[in-house]
C-alpha cells in the first residue's frame, strides 16, 4: 500500500433544510486516505455514509469543510472519481461492450487506445466472449464486474463503491466481493466502500471507520491486520482475528448503548 496521501476530507460537515427544519447529516469528518488503499465505511442508517461518498465524488457540495483528491479541491464531478452504485445501472439495451464504453462516451474520451485498454480488461476479467451480449444475459456477478469495468475505464484515481454488492444474493456477493477486490487490487486503484455489512467490510478493507447516528461523526478508526494464508476476502474471514474485530464494530454500531 502507497504512504502518499491521495485524498484528504477536513472537518466536513453537511446540513439539509426542510420544512421541518435543519437536519444535520455529517458532522466535522476528517480523515486521510492513502494512495492503494481499501476503506471501508459502517455505520447505522441515517447516519450520513452515503452523503459523504457524494461528496467525495463531488455530487453534492458539503455545508462546511474541504474535500481534496491529489491536493485538488474538489468543487464538483470529477474524472479523478469512479463511482459503483448499489445498481449496477447498466442499459438493457446496450451490449456490455457499449455499456462499459458509456462512461468513455460521456467524458468525450473515446478513442483507439481507450477502446484497446476496456477490450484488455474485458479479456482479462473474463467478460471479452460476452461483449456482444446485453445485460439481461449475464448473471448478477458479471454484471457487476461488467459495471466495474465500465468504471474503470475511465482511469480514476479513486473508486466509491455504495452499497455495490447488496443486490446480489449472498453466496454470489461473497463471489463477487472476491473477483472485484482483486480487479481493484491488479489495477492499483484506491477504493472507499460503503457498507452495511460488517463482515463484507473487514474482509475487504485496510481500515474501517465506524461513524455514529445521525449526524455522523467518526466514532472509531479500525486498522484490519490479519492473519490468514490466503490474502483475499474469502480467506481473510478465517483469520483467527476476525470475529474479534467483528464484535468490536458491532457493538460500536449498537445505537441503543448509547442512549
Amino acid at each position: 500500500m502507497g504512504a502518499e496521501k491521495l485524498v484528504r476530507i477536513e472537518k466536513v460537515s453537511m446540513k439539509y433544510y426542510s420544512p421541518e427544519g435543519e437536519i444535520s447529516a455529517l458532522q466535522d469528518i476528517s480523515l486521510n486516505i492513502a494512495e492503494g488503499e481499501f476503506v471501508s465505511i459502517v455505520g447505522p442508517s441515517g447516519c450520513g455514509k452515503t452523503t459523504l461518498l457524494n461528496i467525495l465524488a463531488g455530487l453534492i457540495k458539503p455545508s462546511a469543510g474541504a474535500v481534496y483528491i491529489q491536493e485538488q479541491l474538489v468543487s464538483g464531478p470529477t474524472s479523478l472519481v469512479g463511482y459503483m452504485p448499489q445498481d449496477d445501472q447498466l442499459f438493457e439495451w446496450r451490449t456490455i461492450w457499449h455499456n462499459v464504453l458509456l462512461g468513455l462516451e460521456v467524458q468525450k474520451k473515446v478513442n483507439k487506445e481507450t477502446k484497446a485498454v476496456a477490450e484488455e480488461m474485458l479479456r482479462t476479467y473474463g467478460l471479452y466472449e460476452f461483449k456482444d451480449a446485453y445485460p439481461s444475459q449475464l448473471s448478477g456477478g458479471m454484471r457487476q464486474r461488467a459495471a466495474l469495468i465500465r468504471t474503470l475505464a475511465i482511469n480514476p484515481e479513486i473508486l466509491l463503491l455504495d452499497e455495490a454488492f447488496s443486490a446480489l444474493d449472498y453466496q454470489t456477493r461473497l463471489l463477487v466481493a472476491d473477483e472485484v477486490k482483486e480487479i481493484i487490487t491488479s489495477e492499483n486503484k484506491t477504493a472507499v466502500l460503503v457498507t452495511h455489512d460488517i463482515a463484507e467490510a473487514i474482509s475487504m478493507s485496510d481500515r474501517v471507520v465506524v461513524l455514529s447516528k445521525r449526524p455522523g461523526t467518526i466514532k472509531n478508526i479500525h486498522e484490519i491486520k490479519l492473519t490468514c494464508e490466503i490474502n483475499t476476502p474469502l480467506g481473510r474471514r478465517e483469520a483467527v482475528e476476525f470475529h474479534e474485530y467483528f464484535n468490536r464494530i458491532w457493538k460500536e454500531l449498537d445505537v441503543h448503548a448509547e442512549k
